[in-house]
């Protein structure tokens, strides 16, 4: 599978990242071990930065450590922008780990391959079926999942879903594909691969299976009814925090290793993985390299979705309606980490179960201290895409809780209100933004047409019940909270409200 690549110029003097480039660095920051003996048994789809900075990282150490059938074939379902990127590169790539002002450079070699479905999908569909391929892993965020995040059911009216049951041997949503890759495999007599999610979804194993199996019942009944007996889907949950490549990181590789890289990715040193330990044809020992093999992910999942994710979708909202662009630069606000601090210990560490050998309070102090690290450029914008398919599993689910036991939600209420106010994608004195959603048409219309009634704005939004649990959306203490926030926001802008919660 491994096409070796002449080695190239891209846009400059120096050799382009290639398998014949890899000897002329140094042995510390290129792969350990011979990637011509490699074989592929996993096929990845989504290949966004994520996955290359956790999962191809975790994969890389298991081949280091000998392990020679587990090599990564990455598949991207949206368009052919990081193949073209990474297939002339033999699927290398830089991982740069940023401490302490200092760039320390690896070389991921474990990707064999790069391909899209836009114009391969034959192809993808083939590998997939190749008996080699045991787990295919996924990190394609909510929204590739074609499902309904009130429920975690398939959403049966979405377009794309109805585009792929009128066409289902020419798949293009995650469901489809997945469906019809295992439909060839069975009718070829190919034992099934275990479906392996690493997106942050609650019990994201527990949806994948939801989603496949009701696309299959709905293409055949009796093929739903196999996948459902035969198909492994483990849940897992996955912590790596991965900014947006950019320029700067491009020039970091150029300037450290003396080549170009057209598509590095930049991480954070910390990384975690809990995976459900339920596999059907093998699995890479990943165990054996830091990761964390267990019976529940269920605790795992939790604590990471509310106390990161809840975090990181509070200061998004609020720092962009603050113009703040970054994580690291809202730690340095002198409201913003006052108001994360309070959420934690307000709303959310009371909401996550034990967790094994974890301190939640001490877990919650670690991300104030990963947050703040200004050499991982997290932007705030990149965090507030998808709200409605995220404020749920993060925010919203543990505030139902909440509010279910009789406590009063105190800062949830305060998130949802910056939401409602980022969804107008400007802040009235000339800065605008544009919100990346998939119900962003939807969201952003209402927000117009209400856009001077806190009250109107608000009953608008909390109406729509694939967002909000009637819980939330109905309790008065949480419903008036959030008008007034709102309010505030529209009214006296984002400074002052900050500034008044804070001091409440």
């Amino acid at each position: 599978m491994l096409d070796i690549s002449d080695t190239s110029v891209s846009g400059s003097e120096m050799p382009r990242l290639t398998e014949r480039a890899l000897d002329g660095l140094p042995v510390n920051t290129r792969p350990a071990y011979n990637r011509h003996a490699v074989t592929p048994g996993i096929v990845h789809l989504g290949l966004g930065a994520f996955c290359r900075g956790h999962l191809g990282v975790y994969t890389d150490d298991v081949l280091a450590a000998g392990a020679k059938d587990w090599g990564i074939i990455g598949v991207d379902l949206m368009s052919p922008a990081i193949r073209e990127a990474l297939k002339p590169q033999d699927g290398l790539y830089t991982l740069i780990n940023r401490v302490d002002g200092i760039d320390h450079f690896r070389v991921v070699g474990s990707f064999l391959d790069i391909m899209a479905t836009s114009d391969q999908l034959e192809d993808v569909l083939s590998v997939m079926c190749q008996p080699e391929i045991r787990v295919v892993t996924i990190t394609v965020t909510e929204k590739g999942y074609c499902h309904d995040p009130a429920t975690g059911r398939l959403n049966e009216s979405h377009p794309a879903v109805i585009a792929d049951l009128a066409s289902p041997e020419a798949p293009r949503t995650l469901p489809g594909l997945v469906v019809e890759a295992i439909r060839r495999r069975r009718a070829a007599g190919i034992k099934p691969f275990t479906v392996l999610s690493c997106d942050n979804l609650a019990q994201n194993g527990i949806v994948t299976s939801r989603v496949v199996t009701r696309f299959a019942e709905l293409r055949d009944p009796e093929l739903g009814t196999w996948i459902a007996a035969n198909i492994a889907f483990p849940c897992s949950m996955v912590d790596r925090i991965t900014p947006a490549t950019k320029d700067t990181e491009r020039t970091a590789v150029f300037n450290g290793l003396g080549i170009d890289d057209a598509w590095p990715v930049v991480s954070e040193p910390f990384r975690q993985w809990a995976i459900e330990d339920n596999f059907s044809n093998g699995r890479p020992a990943w165990e054996k390299v830091g990761a964390i093999l267990v019976e529940d992910v269920a605790p795992f999942e939790t604590m990471k979705l509310r106390c990161l994710n809840g975090t990181h979708s509070t200061l998004a909202y609020l720092s962009v309606l603050s113009g703040i662009e970054t994580v690291a630069d809202a730690m340095a606000d002198p409201h913003l980490p006052k108001v994360i601090r309070r959420l934690w210990d307000e709303d959310l560490i009371a909401t996550v179960p034990p967790v094994p050998d974890t301190d939640i309070l001490a877990y919650t102090h670690a991300l104030e201290a990963r947050y703040r690290n200004p050499e991982i450029r997290h932007l705030t914008i990149q965090i507030s895409s998808d709200g409605s398919q995220k404020l749920g599993p993060r925010l919203l689910e543990p505030a139902a809780e909440r509010i279910a036991e009789g406590h009063k939600v105190k800062v949830v209420p305060f998130t949802v209100a910056a939401w409602m106010a980022f969804l107008l994608e400007n802040d009235g004195k000339g800065r605008t933004w544009k919100v990346a959603d998939p119900m962003a048409d939807r969201l952003t219309a209402l927000a117009r047409e209400n856009a001077n009634n806190a009250e109107k704005l608000a009953g608008a939004l909390l109406a729509i019940s694939e967002i909000f649990p009637t819980e939330v959306a109905e309790n008065p203490a949480s419903r008036a909270a959030t008008v007034e926030y709102l309010n505030s926001l529209l009214t006296h802008g984002v400074r002052a409200t900050l500034a008044s919660f804070v001091a409440d």
